[in-house]
């Protein structure tokens, strides 16, 4: 027995070597696990921390970014508000420059204005002085007019018709219509006593605006009437000018148609050729009519005409006005000639002169 266990061989496999092994590896294996098992948990501790910081920057980032657009925005507005003061600012300067030009022009417009007041303040005073002078030559030469307006003013002035110039010539129509306003007491009066033709309110009208025109003419004129119907003539006998200084001439001629008894029709045509014959000619005509030309002067009419016929009659006297004279028309009331007013309203503007219809207290 002894033998048998004594001589035992020594084998580097055997179990007492083996667990030594197992031993050692079992602990080498434990360091391993306990080392690599605090490595990977500082290192998920240190991911951790850099994911927190990472989030922190990309939230940073995130508010940064929206911050930056909200600047931007802000410049833009702000950059905007600039361009729209400055605009405002350009307009307010050239405003500014506007308003310093019109203040310039203002006073020199003033300074102008103020020129001028100062010179028609001068000459209101020497025109105050003439119509002074004027009026007292109106004095001194009072006693030697033939006729003497009385009234309130210058009535001249009132209805816009002056009579002025060097020859001055008044034609009065002494036709039928005449006496009367209506074609019925037209046929009653022409029918009267030649003494009740001649009271006929109408005419004595007539007379006197004829005297009233006289009156008005300037003392160195030259004056002449002229009366027609069917023909022209002259109250003084010929179509020599007087002047008006002459009281004897102008007394006679108002004498004369003072005893006029109006009759038959209207002729503008031997009107208007009498004119063209004088010499020189009139630069003045005063027309006291009452309607449209009823006859022509190369043959006398029959019947009544009408309104139509009236006007061409006119129209054909009209061609054979003088050039270069002045006519001015007081039209007096006529029943039944509606274009008259326009007609002769149409000549007188054409030839420079005034047209009135006066009222029934004119003169």
């Amino acid at each position: 027995m002894a033998g048998r266990f004594g001589r035992r061989r020594f084998s580097v496999f055997s179990l007492s070597f083996l667990d030594v092994m197992s031993c050692g590896f079992g602990a080498v294996v434990l360091i391993f696990l306990i080392v690599h098992h605090r490595s990977e948990h500082d290192a998920t501790a240190r991911d951790r921390e850099l994911l927190s910081e990472s989030r922190k920057l990309d939230y940073l980032i995130e508010q940064g970014e929206t911050n930056l657009a909200d600047l931007r925005e802000q410049l833009e507005a702000a950059k905007k508000r600039v361009g729209a003061a400055s605009r405002q600012l350009l307009a307010q300067v050239d405003n500014r420059d506007r308003r310093k030009k019109e203040l310039g022009e203002l006073l020199q417009r003033a300074v102008a204005e103020r020129e001028s007041i100062e010179a028609l303040k001068a000459d209101i005073a020497g025109r105050d002085k003439e119509v002074k002078r004027l009026q007292d030559e109106e004095e001194a030469l009072r006693g030697s007019r033939v006729r003497e307006i009385e009234g309130e003013g210058d009535r001249q002035y009132l209805t816009g018709l002056f009579v002025g110039g060097t020859h001055i010539l008044v034609a009065l129509d002494v036709s039928a219509s005449m006496l009367v306003r209506t074609i019925v007491q037209i046929l009653r009066r022409r029918n009267m006593p030649e003494s009740r033709q001649r009271d006929a309110p109408k005419w004595r009208r007539a007379q006197r605006i004829v005297e009233w025109l006289c009156a008005q003419a300037p003392l160195d004129s030259n004056f002449q009437i002229a009366l027609y119907s069917d023909q022209a003539r002259f109250p003084l006998g010929d179509d020599n000018w007087r002047p008006s200084i002459d009281s004897t001439a102008l007394s006679d001629a108002l004498d004369a148609i003072a005893q006029v008894v109006p009759a038959g029709g209207t002729s503008l045509e031997a009107l208007l050729e009498a004119i063209g014959a004088m010499r020189p000619l009139p630069d003045n005509v005063f027309l006291v009519t009452d309607g449209l030309p009823t006859r022509s002067a190369d043959r006398a009419g029959r019947g009544l005409v009408t309104g139509r016929q009236r006007r061409r009659l006119f129209e054909d006297a009209v061609d054979l006005m003088p050039p270069q004279v002045t006519i001015n028309v007081i039209l007096l009331p006529l029943e039944g000639d509606p274009f008259a007013s326009a007609a002769y309203w149409l000549m007188a503007r054409s030839t420079g002169g005034t047209y009135m219809s006066p009222s029934e207290d004119w003169p």
